[in-house]
């Protein structure tokens, strides 16, 4: 098991509710929530980046890193962050007060990426989190996300409530446990 994997086990036993995941997302993950992205399409959030696995793909695929602000509650996984990656910005807080913080000085973000366990939330929770997200995004901006389960794990009525949609993106088996993304917009971006 190398140190990351034993990281989150070890967080996961700590506090089961705040860590969902017994293993950092794999590469294969870490790639699918990467396309996603376009470097020229803005600055980028990533909550709950753990050790980092979305953060390095995001690097690779060529977004600045003063372009990506690191959103980690768990003061363990910012340290490791701050180490990893110097030149972004962490920030560690709770993703349920995004509305409170401004995350770019006036800029607004390009995309939202999630690691956040929201299958394990409260929708009160979820609707914050959503609403601080795309409070600092721009109007194509999409709030990228990942679950374990079998549909979005956006509840529709906090969807509906944000006059937000979701489309279900990709797909792998090559993660532990097997994961799909989402893609959640404004409803307005999907209009004819």
């Amino acid at each position: 098991m190398n140190a990351d994997a034993f990281r989150f086990l070890r967080a996961y036993m700590e506090s089961p509710g705040k860590i969902a995941a017994v293993a950092p997302s794999s590469p294969y993950l870490a790639q699918i929530i990467a396309r996603e992205i376009e470097p020229d399409d803005g600055p980028v959030i990533e909550l709950g980046p753990g050790t980092g696995a979305f953060t390095r793909e995001l690097l690779k695929r060529g977004v600045a890193p003063e372009h990506l602000v690191l959103v980690e509650s768990s003061p363990q996984f910012a340290r490791i962050l701050r180490r990893r990656y110097p030149r972004v910005r962490v920030l560690p807080m709770d993703a349920a007060r995004l509305r409170t913080t401004s995350l770019f000085g006036g800029t607004v973000a390009g995309a939202t990426i999630s690691g956040l366990p929201l299958l394990s939330m409260p929708a009160g929770k979820i609707l914050s989190i959503l609403a601080g997200a795309f409070q600092n995004l721009g109007p194509c901006g999409a709030f990228i996300q990942f679950t374990y389960g079998f549909t979005c794990p956006v509840p529709r009525r906090v969807l509906d409530r944000l006059d937000l949609v979701s489309a279900r993106t990709g797909f792998t088996m090559a993660n532990m446990p097997p994961a799909s993304v989402y893609r959640i917009t404004r409803r307005q971006v999907h209009s004819p």
